[in-house]
């Protein structure tokens, strides 16, 4: 029978002594003259199994020289070793070759630099920290869509490609058909955009959230899960041109009830994770991050503290820490000032709420002070700032007046204020970055590694 090497891990007692064929590809392989053993792995587990061959093969010779990378059918009898250290290995009875693999395989079993498999992206998913890495995010994206659709969420699939900037930034990837040789002009000399493919300028997007806020107020509670995109000239290890986003949107909530959401999400993903990720885990826990595994179940049987932006920016004037970054009220925070606070002063998760307007996007609810909004960044230890969110503003004329005093073009927002103007309410939301949640969970530092294919500055292969 053929299987998997997840499957024959849960069975293996019960397919003692049977015949059984694997396929996968060979991590090591040692002969022995007489005999010899193949660490193969196929992809569905971390761990490999040991295969036995001896010269009872018609190709002995043939498998005893098979390299590192090369892919085969295996065929053989299950025999269980509870004596080693691999409950279970597999007496070869026929080995076939695949795929040929020779020495220039770039991948051997040795120790490989994070920069240079980034150089060889394509082949890195064979080594135990990116196979491991991208199954985490496998079970990450499953276990995000069954927590909002076990609280009847509904899930929208919201445009990548739009007319509307939900940031305000302006660092957004343009999207024409265009001659850019021959641009069309207006009679002002601008580029006529009415001869576009979609008769308007338009972009990739950088946030489902603007149209999420569409179905919330239809569906009450609505969550996005795709890709967004940012043209932000940025090389630093958390940044990426191309990256994924979580964006929830509550209808007839508030900031607590979003912080709520927050929480429970957080907590239930990397709940599933310690879970259904065990030898995942181990292995970041050993390898790549020390203490992860206490560090994510701290986090899942915490309440997560709450501090006004006003007292974390005192909390860090008033530390004797020297920053590289002197910080003052007004200032957004950096990472080392959401360090501090998560790592040495709090040595918790922390929601910091109720943040200066002018450092905030343009949807955000003002504050009765009208000196901030409310809105919340969760930091956690070890990353930073892993969730933003906020109440949305509601009231129609105030909503008018800040878009004005930001520049957002309310000619082109019509819609939007439209959701004020008919049957609106309050409502909530956040966006959850999701390689920032990978990076989490795994201990990695650099965005480049929790992406299959990364999109920064200058790079785009594949």
């Amino acid at each position: 029978m053929k299987i998997s090497l997840k499957q024959l891990s849960k069975d293996f007692k019960n397919l003692s002594e049977k015949q059984v064929t694997i396929q996968g590809w060979i991590k090591t392989n040692r002969n022995q003259k007489e005999f010899g053993f193949i660490n193969l792995n196929d992809g569905s587990t971390l761990s490999n199994i040991q295969i036995v061959y001896d010269k009872s093969l018609l190709n002995f010779e043939e498998v005893s020289k098979l390299g590192v990378g090369c892919s085969l059918t295996v065929s053989g009898r299950l025999v269980l070793t509870p004596k080693a250290r691999q409950l279970y290995e597999i007496k070869a009875t026929e080995v076939l070759l695949e795929g040929d693999s020779p020495e220039t395989f770039p991948i051997q079993p040795k120790k490989h630099s994070r920069e240079f498999l980034r150089e060889v992206a394509h082949l890195r998913p064979r080594t135990n920290l990116f196979n491991a890495t991208f199954r985490v995010r496998s079970l990450l994206a499953y276990a995000i869509h069954d927590f909002f659709i076990k609280r009847d969420f509904i899930y929208v699939h919201t445009p990548i490609i739009t007319a509307s900037d939900a940031e305000g930034a302006g660092e957004m990837f343009r999207v024409t058909t265009l001659d850019l040789e021959k641009l069309p002009k207006d009679k002002e000399g601008k580029i006529d955009y009415s001869k576009d493919f979609f008769g308007k300028s338009t972009n990739l997007t950088v946030s489902g959230q603007l149209e999420a806020e569409i179905y919330a107020m239809a569906f009450k509670n609505v969550y996005t899960f795709g890709p967004t995109f940012r043209a932000e000239n940025s090389n630093t290890p958390r940044h990426a041109s191309e990256f994924w986003m979580i964006e929830p949107e509550m209808a007839f909530a508030d900031l607590e009830d979003d912080m709520n959401l927050v929480e429970d999400m957080i907590k239930y993903v990397i709940s599933y994770i310690l879970e259904n990720a065990k030898e995942e885990l181990e292995f970041f826990d050993k390898f790549v991050y020390p203490g992860k595994i206490k560090q994510l179940e701290e986090l899942v049987n915490s309440k997560i503290l709450v501090c006004e932006y006003r007292n974390a920016i005192e909390i860090l004037q008033d530390s004797n820490y020297k920053f590289e970054n002197r910080i003052k009220f007004g200032d957004d925070l950096a990472t080392e000032h959401e360090k501090y606070l998560t790592d040495i002063h709090f040595k918790s998760p922390v929601f910091v709420v109720n943040w200066p307007k002018d450092i905030k996007a343009f949807y955000m609810r003002l504050n009765d002070d009208g000196e901030t909004v409310a809105a919340v960044d969760l930091l956690v230890p070890g990353s930073g700032e892993l969730v933003g969110g906020s109440q949305r503003e509601e009231r129609l004329d105030k909503l008018i007046k800040r878009m004005e005093e930001m520049k957002v073009p309310t000619e082109e927002m019509q819609w939007y204020l439209d959701l004020r103007r008919y049957g609106g309410t309050k409502h909530a939301g956040f966006g959850l970055g999701f390689e920032r949640l990978i990076m989490y969970v795994t201990g990695l530092e650099n965005i480049r590694d929790v992406i299959p294919f990364p999109r920064t500055p200058k790079n785009c292969e594949y």
